[in-house]
């Protein structure tokens, strides 16, 4: 059997890596990011990437990192949100972005990781999004054609995993981990928790070693925390000054 565990990133990622690839990302937010591997990619270098993530990490932090470093030229991506060096790059027109609604970006992993080159769906129909893209009518209702998504490397982070690759995602960390693991040619995965082989209930795990190629254990994670910022509504405000 092959040894799948590896010392650390590098180790890890060796031998996969080359300038204008496309890797996919998992993670959501500041939530089940793979750290490490991206930590990996920032010191090999690697270059002109095309990068499938929901975000590009938050400034200073995940993804976000290889963005300032200039080693992404695309994101395939769903949200900006609070990065404002995704923002400010895309709109210099120094990135360029292929912006999908969630669902579209998840669905369309989703068929990657299982041969389904395209599909329909109402999402995005009669906007920009289905721009170029074929529209047809099914039962009297119009739908949009989106492509599979596939990569050349997928990053994932999980809960736990074992040396045979197998998966355990905690919580909403799960997000587009384990669609990414089956859509990438290579899937490399860090976990927090490395079991014995046998020790994962089989019935627990969310992504079957088979679609892992190389494991490592994780380390200092720093399980960051988004937190609500609000103002006070127009009308209190008003009554305060009143």
């Amino acid at each position: 059997m092959t040894n799948k565990v590896h010392a650390d990133s590098a180790s890890a990622l060796e031998g996969l890596l080359f300038d204008g690839m496309t890797i996919m990302s998992g993670g959501f937010g500041l939530t089940g990011n793979p750290e490490n591997l991206i930590q990996g990619l920032k010191a090999a270098g690697v270059r002109d990437l095309t990068v499938v993530s929901n975000n590009c990490g938050a400034d200073g932090f995940g993804l976000w990192e290889l963005l300032n470093n200039g080693q992404i030229r695309k994101m395939v991506s769903s949200y900006i949100g609070e990065n404002k060096l995704f923002a400010d790059l895309y709109l210099s027109g120094a990135l360029e972005l292929e912006l999908n609604p969630q669902g579209t970006l998840a669905e369309r992993i989703r068929a990657g990781g299982a041969g389904i080159p395209a599909f329909f769906t109402k999402t995005g129909v009669g906007t920009v999004v289905a721009e170029g893209k074929e529209v047809r009518e099914f039962d009297g209702e119009r739908y949009v054609m989106e492509r599979w998504l596939r990569a050349d490397l997928s990053i994932v982070k999980a809960w736990k995993g074992d040396p045979e690759g197998n998966l355990v995602f905690r919580k909403t960390a799960r997000n587009f981990n384990p669609v990414m693991a089956a859509a990438g040619k290579v899937c490399v995965a860090e976990v927090e928790e490395l079991a014995p082989v046998g020790a994962l209930d089989p019935d627990a795990v969310h992504t079957p070693g088979i679609y892992v190629d190389r494991i490592i254990q994780g380390r200092d994670y720093q399980k960051r925390v988004e937190f609500r910022t609000t103002r006070p509504r127009p009308a209190a405000m008003a009554g305060e000054g009143a």
